[in-house]
């Protein structure tokens, strides 16, 4: 069964960065798409950002475009979402997310497997 994992999170800074990694295990895909995405508290879950299947084609939502960047290394099966330029409006929970395609995209519904969540949290 396909199982993500996700480390990383904590408490930080404005101002600071923090790198989130997950480990995918378990699946049997050449080729897919991976996100990420947030959710804070009293919120909907939303998208931050997502990676095709070679990398070749990143999407970020518009609030963390130039500062957050998100990269796989598929020897490890990994992909990370580097944080820079942390704002308390960045706290949430975090989740990644595998989608079996290899288009990368904003849309939560083509991401059939789900990590437990990292929590970050940046104080101002």
């Amino acid at each position: 069964q396909v199982q993500l994992v996700e480390s990383g999170g904590g408490l930080v800074q404005a101002g600071d960065s923090l790198r989130l990694s997950c480990t995918a295990s378990g699946h049997t895909f050449s080729y897919y798409a991976m996100g990420w995405f947030r959710q804070a508290p009293a919120k909907e879950r939303e998208f931050v950002a997502a990676t095709s299947w070679s990398g070749g084609t990143t999407l970020y939502t518009d609030s963390v475009k130039g500062r957050f960047t998100i990269s796989r290394d598929d020897t490890k099966n990994t992909v990370y979402l580097q944080m820079n330029s942390l704002k308390p409006e960045d706290t949430a929970v975090y989740y990644c997310a595998l989608d079996p395609h290899v288009i990368a995209t904003m849309s939560e519904e083509y991401y059939n497997y789900w990590g437990q969540g990292t929590q970050v949290t940046v104080s101002s």
